[in-house]
C-alpha cells in the first residue's frame, strides 16, 4: 500500500500552479471591476485545486490500467508502479471530485446555478481525458480540454462568481492562462512520445511529431506574454506579469534545443513556476490597476 509521500507524489504538486493560477488571474479580473470577494476566491481556489488532483489520480488509474504507464520517465504513477490499487486510486479521484462538487456548489448558490452546467462539464470532462471506453486525451484533444477547463472556464468563472459581469481584460488573462497551461501539456506529451508511440496513446505530441511540438510549445508562451503586454491598454501595471519572461526564456531554450526524455523534467517545473510566476504579476497588476 502507498505511503503518505507516495500519494502526495501520486497528487503530482509540479501540476497544481495549473489550478492556483487561474483562480488568481480571476481574481484580479474581479478587482479591476471592483468586484473582489476574498470567500469565494478561496472557494474557487478549493474546487481548481480538488478537480486538479482528482484528474492526477483519475490519468493515473485510467493509464494504470491500461498499461501505459508501465515505463515512465517522469514522476510516479500509483497504479504503474504497483504501489497502490486500481480502486485504491479511482477512490482518491472521485473524493477529490466530490469535494470539488461540493464546493462549487456553494459558489453557484452565492452567485448562480446556471454555473452548474460548467461544473457539471468540468468533471465529465476530468473523467473522460484518460477514462471512459474511448478517452479524448488518448485522441490528441487534450490540449482543447486543457484550454477550455484550465484557462477560459476556470478564469472566466472565478471572475463571475465574484464581480457577476465580465470584461475583456479577463478574457485575456483567460487565454494567456490556457495557453501556458496548454504549453505545459504539450512539454510533459513531448517527454512521452516515444512511450506513447509504442502504447497507442495519441497525443497531440504524437501526432504533430517532436518537432511541431517544439514550436507549439515556444508559440503558446509567446502568446502569453503579447496579450499582456496588449492588457497595459487597459491598465500598464498587467506589465508586471513580464517578471516571468526569464523563466519562460529559459524553458522555451531547452524544449527548443532538441532536448528529450529525462532532459525535458525540467521544463515541466519550469513551465508550471512561469505560469504561476505569470499569474501573480498580472493578478498584482490588476489590483494595482483597479
Amino acid at each position: 500500500m502507498a505511503n503518505l509521500s507516495q500519494w502526495i507524489e501520486g497528487a503530482r504538486p509540479r501540476t497544481l500552479p495549473a489550478a492556483v493560477a487561474p483562480v488568481l488571474v480571476g481574481t484580479g479580473a474581479a478587482a479591476y471591476l471592483d468586484g473582489f470577494v476574498w470567500w469565494k476566491a478561496l472557494l474557487a481556489l478549493g474546487v481548481a485545486l480538488a478537480l486538479q488532483i482528482g484528474v492526477n489520480y483519475a490519468n493515473d488509474y485510467s493509464d494504470g490500467i491500461r498499461g501505459t504507464d508501465e515505463v515512465r520517465v517522469g514522476p510516479l504513477r500509483l497504479v504503474g508502479s504497483k504501489v497502490a490499487t486500481p480502486r485504491a486510486v479511482k477512490t482518491a479521484a472521485f473524493t477529490c471530485f466530490g469535494v470539488g462538487a461540493a464546493l462549487g456548489i456553494v459558489l453557484c448558490a452565492t452567485s448562480t446555478w446556471w454555473l452548474l452546467v460548467a461544473g457539471a462539464a468540468s468533471l465529465v470532462g476530468a473523467w473522460f481525458y484518460t477514462g471512459g471506453k474511448s478517452p479524448y486525451g488518448y485522441r490528441a484533444l487534450g490540449e482543447v480540454s486543457v484550454f477550455l477547463f484550465f484557462g477560459l472556464v476556470a478564469v472566466l468563472g472565478t471572475t463571475y462568481v465574484q464581480a457577476e459581469r465580465l470584461h475583456w481584460t479577463a478574457v485575456a488573462g483567460a487565454v494567456a492562462i490556457g495557453a501556458i497551461a496548454c504549453a505545459l501539456l504539450v512539454a510533459n506529451n513531448l517527454r512521452d512520445i516515444p512511450t506513447d508511440s509504442t502504447t497507442g496513446k495519441r497525443t497531440l505530441a504524437v501526432v504533430i511529431g517532436a518537432a511541431r511540438s517544439r514550436q507549439l510549445y515556444a508559440g503558446l508562451i509567446a502568446l502569453a506574454f503579447i496579450l499582456a503586454a496588449l492588457s497595459a491598454l487597459a491598465t500598464p501595471w498587467t506589465l508586471l506579469a513580464l517578471i516571468a519572461l526569464p523563466l519562460a526564456v529559459k524553458s522555451v531554450r531547452v524544449v527548443v534545443s532538441d532536448a528529450v526524455g529525462p532532459a525535458l523534467i525540467p521544463v515541466l517545473k519550469g513551465t508550471g513556476l512561469t505560469e504561476l510566476v505569470y499569474a501573480v504579476g498580472l493578478t498584482a497588476g490588476l489590483f494595482l490597476g483597479s
